[in-house]
């Protein structure tokens, strides 16, 4: 490839002049000096093309030489990888609570099937006894037939009659016998004297009377009877007989529930227990808000733990509590514009825990498994770090041993955590306090 060229060397005589190629010549006679030199041509051709054949075999060389040689790279120590970005979150010791809720259904606090407690004919309902209508206490509820009462209650009039009638009969039997005593002049035996005074007799008379008035009452007692009455102020739930049915004594005629206050039976979890008060004589429970997906948004009511039921949900084996709710129909004027909880409600309960300032809370995605999380030293390395669990939900942990005031606890997922490997740290990330990072799941939730 280096020589591209043919070398041609041409033996000219000295003294020859070149002419030009428009000046022709006489076709016969050349020009006695112009003479080509054979033997010097013949060399220096040869000369030509050894030198010819010496560059190619140099440049053959040269190619042959330099793609024999393998390129030359130069080698740099490869640079140290970054350490590996993460979010955490700075400990603040801070007066905290667990978020403790739970479902539970609306019972009633009291309620009563009202029966007749004598026998007869249901004739009617008293107006205005409707089901979802109020009742004060003692009103009447409905009549049943009291015409063979009444009829009873005169004759238990006449019978009591009678037996007083023969109570002052006896009565002047006695005085007549102890006037005879007295003229006999004798003393006698003190079970002679009483059978001679008419003593006996005289107290069967006034058993008989108090017989007849016991039966008088008990007769007057069932014509008051055959008017069913409310024992206290309620809300009618449900007419269990239709007029004109033949009772007997003991059939349930309505259903009354107590409006005054309703019972919400929840479940948690018996370790919550330890958060809680339920109510007492001199105390009050711990404030629980009750929330409802049916209720307008916004919309809760407010409730009391009373008490924690002796026995556990069959299910999940939780702790049943009980929580009262005054006013749950929102009768009273100030509670007009609250929801009512109806009997058989399903709602969601929020209760008032009680604070300890010793705890640090955290999210719930800085708890790895095993009960540890991981902290950040001041050379930004990662130590494994065991912690005393006291609480754990949804959004956060509360952590009561194995941490300290002003550490950094990661929050941030990695691959192939290691003791000791250096980390860093996003500069927004160490200045918020875990107590706000634990809470920002529960806010974004709603």
């Amino acid at each position: 490839m280096l020589l591209a060229h043919f070398v041609t060397f041409v033996c000219i005589a000295p003294g020859d002049a070149v002419h030009s190629a428009s000046l022709p010549e006489p076709p016969m006679s050349p020009p006695p000096s112009s003479k080509v030199c054979p033997f010097r041509q013949r060399g220096r051709g040869r000369l030509g093309a050894l030198a010819a054949l010496l560059v190619l075999a140099g440049g053959l060389s040269l190619a042959g030489w330099l793609m024999s040689q393998p390129p030359r790279v130069e080698r740099r120590p490869a640079p140290a990888p970054a350490p590996p970005l993460v979010e955490a979150v700075t400990l603040v010791p801070r007066a905290i609570a667990p978020s403790l809720h739970g479902f539970g259904r609306v019972v009633a606090e009291r309620e009563a099937r009202l029966a007749s407690r004598v026998a007869g004919r249901l004739e009617a309902f008293a107006p205005g006894v409707l089901p979802g209508r109020m009742v004060e206490a003692g009103a009447p509820l409905a009549q049943l037939d009291d015409a063979d009462l009444a009829l009873a209650l005169r004759e238990a009039e006449a019978a009591l009659d009678q037996a007083e009638a023969a109570l002052s009969m006896e009565r002047g039997e006695q005085q007549r016998a102890q006037a005879e005593y007295q003229s006999f002049g004798r003393e006698l035996p003190a079970e002679r004297r009483a059978l001679v005074l008419r003593e006996p007799q005289l107290r069967s008379a006034r058993a008989e009377v108090e017989r007849a008035q016991a039966a008088r009452d008990r007769a007057r007692l069932d014509l008051e009877r055959a008017t069913l009455t409310a024992p206290w102020r309620g809300m009618i739930q449900a007419r269990l007989l239709g007029e004109g049915s033949e009772v007997a004594s003991g059939t349930e005629l309505l259903q009354l529930v107590d409006v005054s206050r309703f019972w919400v039976q929840a479940a948690l979890p018996g370790e919550a227990l330890a958060w809680l008060a339920t109510a007492s004589d001199t105390t009050p429970g711990s404030a629980v808000t009750l929330t409802s997906r049916g209720w307008p948004a916004g919309s809760e009511r407010e409730g009391e733990l009373l008490a924690v039921l002796p026995a556990l949900e069959e299910n999940g084996l939780q702790a049943q509590l009980l929580v009262a709710v005054e006013d749950p129909l929102a009768i009273i004027e100030e509670n007009r514009a609250a929801p009512a909880l109806r009997l058989g409600d399903v709602v969601r309960l929020d209760f008032q825990a009680r604070e300890r300032d010793d705890l640090f809370a955290l999210p719930t995605a800085a708890l790895r498994p095993g009960d540890e999380v991981w902290v950040l030293d001041e050379e930004e390395r990662l130590r494994r770090r065991p912690v005393g669990v006291l609480h754990r939900d949804d959004d956060r942990v509360l952590v009561a041993e194995g941490l300290a005031d002003g550490e950094r606890v990661i929050t941030s997922p990695l691959g192939q955590p290691r003791e000791g490997m250096r980390l860093r740290i996003a500069s927004s990330s160490d200045e918020r306090p875990a107590v706000e990072a634990a809470a920002e799941p529960a806010k974004a939730r709603r």
